[in-house]
């Protein structure tokens, strides 16, 4: 799907952005263009990727317009993965969230039109579902901006579309790497509320799924991937029970200390609300929520049953199954 293409990553150097170049870069594509406003990261990522000479590096952010407009020029496909995606900070600086989440979602749908680009993705999050903090409600504003371009976009041809993640395990600012830096450095581990439960995918999974997303999109949908429910006190304890293994502690000196839910944060999340259900479509490995006017079809899709794909419901992984996926993700 990439050979000889041009490909615009924004937000590339983010955790998921970096692990979707490494998948690009395996079909060998014409070149890579990395947007991102931190310069640093964007030198680290250059000193990664050093053998590699199909990658550009272009400073700006998605508030600019007229810097995204230069950096989509002759683009074929654009990945949107900035975002201001902390729930607290974006509580505290709900106007903040509002000029990158949405205005700058924007600027992207304007720039990609002029351009003609071909294809669209926006990275969403299972915050968007019936939101409580600025942060999903900024989100599902983008999700909706992403669909609606569809019936906008004139003769340009550009197809947009969703994917909407869960918690991504072991990205930059996850619990993961936070519980483990704790139990080091603290003693501790801080938890807010022990029987909540998050929907949890890998890394190579958020990657996988963006890719499908591209390659199958049609115009407005929204994809879902069905993944796993983890406890966040099964979390914890696994974490806990590996590090103090590995550096010799006494587990029983690690306290698990319960601080309370964040502003704006839920006990449970959701990936799909009941009234989207009644427009989605069902694969082997994922939900497809169809724009509000018009419904494609897929193959082998079958009608998603109507209620909602909540964390609150669904089976929660063992202690051992979560042992196996951290191992096997090379988390612990």
């Amino acid at each position: 799907m990439f050979k000889d293409k041009k490909i615009l990553v924004i937000g590339g150097t983010g955790s998921i952005g970096q692990a979707l170049i490494e998948r690009i870069l395996t079909e060998n594509p014409a070149v890579i263009r990395v947007y991102s406003r931190d310069e640093y990261k964007q030198f680290l990522l250059a000193e990664k990727f050093r053998e590699n000479a199909n990658i550009r590096y272009l400073i700006g952010d998605v508030r600019d317009e007229d810097r995204l407009d230069r950096a989509m020029n002759d683009i074929d496909i654009v990945f949107n993965l900035a975002a201001l995606k902390h729930v607290p900070a974006c509580e505290y600086n709900p106007f903040e969230a509002v000029r990158t989440n949405v205005i700058g979602s924007q600027n992207v749908i304007a720039c990609a039109m002029a351009n003609k680009v071909k294809k669209v993705i926006y990275t969403s999050s299972d915050k968007a579902v019936s939101p409580t903090n600025t942060m999903g409600a900024t989100k599902l504003l983008a999700e909706r901006l992403m669909s609606s371009s569809n019936y906008s976009r004139g003769n340009t041809g550009t197809v947009f579309a969703s994917v909407r993640f869960g918690n991504v395990m072991g990205t930059r600012g996850s619990v993961i790497p936070l519980f483990k830096q704790q139990v080091l450095e603290k003693g501790y581990i801080t938890v807010t509320e022990p029987e909540m439960t998050r929907f949890m995918m890998s890394l190579s999974q958020a990657v996988e799924l963006t890719i499908k997303a591209c390659s199958i999109a049609r115009g407005g949908e929204v994809f879902v991937l069905k993944m796993p429910v983890i406890r966040l006190k099964d979390l914890a304890e696994v974490i806990i029970e590996d590090m103090c293994k590995k550096n010799n502690i006494d587990p029983e000196k690690i306290e698990i200390k319960k601080i309370g839910l964040r502003p704006g944060e839920k006990m449970y999340e959701e990936l799909m609300s009941e009234d989207e259900s009644t427009k989605a479509v069902e694969l082997n490995d994922m939900y497809v929520i169809m724009p509000p006017f018009e419904n494609s079809y897929y193959i082998n899709a079958r009608k998603a049953v109507i209620g909602n794909y909540s964390s609150q419901k669904e089976k929660t992984l063992t202690k051992s199954q979560i042992r196996e996926l951290l191992v096997r993700e090379k988390l612990i």
